[in-house]
Formats: structure tokens, sequence, C-alpha cells
């Protein structure tokens, strides 16, 4: 019998596991899948500039091949306006740098729309969501792809006080609004869920830890499935 306290949180847990089970579940059938174990770090400093105008920086360096080179490493800005207190509005900027061993390195630059909502707090904990509109430009085509990501995130609380301890899940769905010369095809692209804890530091900073699974639609039936240790350390000031 799970305690009454945090059944909430065990509920928000239980369906955020849903997706990679289902897909664990479905993968007999694929005509192709393929897995990896991967780790990705993400360093991300975010705070007030003046007034209601805000900002984040990211670098995120993600390890693939079963953990053993740098598959990705991405820098991230964005520059944002506090349209109200639950409301936050950004334009930002991304280069990704995808080494590519015995070849010229794939990079690509994404300039982007992103709005974040606070939702409320249902059953005790938060609810937000994360509305992200890409444009993206490669090194190896010549069109600009648009894609739309969606993210929903809920947070429960599992310990108060300075070192707060919250049950963290998310999930991320992507599409892709249009086919490009470098490959990305118009519709669904990939799916993010997260399933971890949320730790407070000192200050308002949190350090993340949990498993993400990401499931990629490749086309022509073949579908990647990457096993990711997540680390996110959050510095706020």
């Amino acid at each position: 019998m799970i305690p009454r306290p945090f059944r909430p949180a065990f509920l928000a847990l239980a369906a955020a596991a849903l997706p990679p089970l289902a897909l664990t579940a479905a993968t007999p059938a694929l005509a192709e899948t393929t897995q990896d174990e991967q780790a990705w770090i993400n360093l991300t400093a975010m705070g007030p500039i003046a007034g209601d105008v805000v900002y984040f920086a990211e670098f995120q360096p993600r390890m693939g091949d079963g953990i053993s080179r740098v598959e990705h490493l991405l820098l991230r800005g964005a520059v944002g306006v506090k349209l109200s207190p639950s409301a936050t509005l950004y334009q930002g900027y991304a280069h990704i740098a995808s080494p590519i061993e015995g070849a010229r390195d794939i990079n690509e630059e994404r300039s982007f729309q992103q709005l974040n909502l606070a939702l409320g707090k249902p059953l005790g904990g938060e609810l937000s969501s994360r509305t992200r509109l890409e444009q993206r430009w490669r090194s190896d085509g010549g069109d600009m792809g648009w894609r739309l990501r969606e993210m929903i995130r809920y947070e429960h609380p599992l310990k108060s006080g300075s070192d707060a301890v919250n049950a963290l899940v998310y999930a991320e769905g992507f599409v892709a609004l249009n086919d490009t010369d470098w490959g990305a095809r118009g519709g669904f692209d990939q799916l993010r869920s997260f399933i971890g804890a949320e730790v407070g530091l000192p200050g308002a900073s949190t350090l993340e830890l949990g498993y993400l699974n990401q499931a990629i639609d490749q086309t022509r039936g073949r579908t990647r499935v990457n096993h990711v240790a997540s680390v996110t350390l959050f510095y706020r000031h």
C-alpha cells in the first residue's frame, strides 16, 4: 500500500513511464529499431537582466555510442520578457555541433521562439508547459526546417526545506512542419519521456537527475531509441 502523501507523486511517475514501456512493447513489430545508451549533461544559467527582461544560457554535451564519445555539443541561449507571473516569452539561438568520425562535422544553427507557462498546482504539485518553435539550418543542406516542440512537466514535493526533493516527470513531443534536403520529414519527429527527481541546492538553484527515453522516427520504418542518463544543473541568481 502506498502512503497517502506519496500517491500523487507515484501516479505522476507511473504516467511518465508509460510512453517508454509502450514503445518497448511495440519494438518487435517495427521494421528496424536501433538502441543506444547515452549520458546528457546540461549546465544552465538563468536569471533577470533588468525589470521583466530575463535570460537563460545552456551548455550541453551529449555522450552517445554506449557513452563512449561526444555525439552532440549544444550551445543555446535566449532573452525573454515576463508577460505575467505565469508566462514568459523568449527569443533564442542555438548552435549544435555533431562530430562525424572520418568525415566533416555537421553543424546546425537554430533560431527559436519559446513560451513558458505555469499551469497551476494540481494534486499539490506544479504543472507547467513549454512551447518552442524552431527554425533550423544545417551545414549538409540548404533548406530551412521548421519544427514545433511541446513539453508538459509535473513536479511533486517529496521533501521540503532548504534541501527540498521533488519527484519530476515530463514528456516532450516534436513535430517537423516541413521536408528539407538534409533529411527532415514533415510529421512526428520524436518523443522524450523523463522520470527522476529535482533536488534543491543553495539559493534557488536545482539539480535534476533521472532517466530519459528518446524515441526518434528515422522514417522508412526505422526507429532509434536512446536510453539516457540525464543530469541537469540549473544555476539561478
